[in-house]
C-alpha cells in the first residue's frame, strides 16, 4: 500500500499489485482535486483476513458523501487503523419519524459505490441483515463474536460525542471500543463528561462543508450535486429518482 497524489491510498493493505480500473481512477481524482485525502499515512502488512484495529463509521448515509469519506481517511491514516467500515444502519431509530428513510438496501448501494477503489475502506451491511432497529452496541458484540482478537474503534463526530450517553446501553458502547471523536481543525478537541475516563481519541481534520440534507435539498431543487459526492453516488440518485420532490 502506498500513497499517491494528494495521499489517497491505493491498493489493499498488504498486496503486493494493484490494478488500474478508469472508473475508479475518475472516482479518485474527484477526491484528489478536493483534496479530501490525508497527508499523512500508516502502513502495515497484514498477514490474516481479520483486521486487528477496525475502525467503525456508523449512520444512515441517506446518501453517503465527501464528509463521510474525509473522516473515514482522515481517521485511517491519523489513528494507524487495518480498516474502516462505514456502517449502514438498517432502521435508525433516533431518527424514526422524522423524515422519510430512503430504503436501506439502497443506502448500502450509495455507500458500497462511494468507497469502491479505496484501500482499507469498505460498506458492511450487517445491520440490515440484522433487521429491526439499529443499536450500535449489538453490532460491536457482533463483530467481537466473530472475531474476537479485533479492537474495536468507534468513530463519530464532535456534535455525536455529546450526545452519546443518550444511546441504547451506552456504557457497554463505551467499554467495548475505543471512541474516536472527528473535530475540525478549528475546534478544541474535547470529550464529554460521559466519556471520562473511557478510551477515547481525538483527529482533526479540514472542515468539509457538506451535508446529506444539503444533498436531499439540491437534488429537490433541481441543483447539481456533483461537487458533493462522488460521480457514481450521484449516478445511483439519478437512476432511482431519490430526493425528487422532497424537502
Amino acid at each position: 500500500m502506498g500513497p499517491t497524489k494528494e495521499g489517497l491510498l491505493v491498493g489493499g493493505i498488504g498486496d503486493i499489485t494493484s490494478v488500474s480500473c478508469p472508473l475508479l481512477e475518475a472516482e479518485q481524482d474527484f477526491f484528489l482535486r478536493r483534496r479530501l485525502a490525508p497527508n499523512s499515512f500508516y502502513t502495515r502488512h497484514v498477514t490474516t483476513t481479520a483486521p486487528r484495529r477496525l475502525g467503525i463509521l456508523g449512520g444512515t448515509f441517506d446518501p453517503p458523501h465527501s464528509g463521510h469519506l474525509a473522516a473515514a481517511l482522515a481517521v485511517q491514516t491519523q489513528v494507524g487503523l487495518d480498516d474502516v467500515v462505514l456502517m449502514v444502519a438498517n432502521e435508525p431509530w433516533q431518527k424514526v419519524g422524522d423524515r422519510q428513510v430512503t430504503p436501506a438496501r439502497v443506502r448500502f448501494e450509495m455507500t458500497d459505490a462511494l468507497v469502491q477503489g479505496i484501500s482499507g475502506l469498505r460498506a458492511d451491511d450487517r445491520e440490515i441483515s440484522r433487521g429491526g432497529p439499529t443499536y450500535t452496541v449489538d453490532t460491536l458484540e457482533e463483530i467481537l463474536a466473530d472475531q474476537p482478537g479485533t479492537e474495536i474503534f468507534l468513530i463519530v463526530g464532535a456534535d455525536t460525542a455529546q450526545r452519546l450517553e443518550t444511546w441504547h446501553r451506552a456504557s457497554d458502547v463505551v467499554a467495548l471500543s475505543t471512541i474516536v471523536i472527528v473535530n475540525r481543525n478549528d475546534v478544541t478537541n474535547a470529550s464529554p463528561g460521559f466519556l471520562h475516563g473511557a478510551r477515547v481519541v481525538n483527529v482533526s481534520m479540514n472542515r468539509v462543508d457538506v451535508s446529506s440534507s444539503a444533498i436531499r435539498e439540491a437534488v429537490a431543487n433541481g441543483e447539481s450535486i456533483d461537487s458533493l459526492t462522488s460521480p457514481s453516488v450521484a449516478s445511483i440518485i439519478r437512476n432511482c429518482s431519490l430526493y425528487v420532490g422532497t424537502k
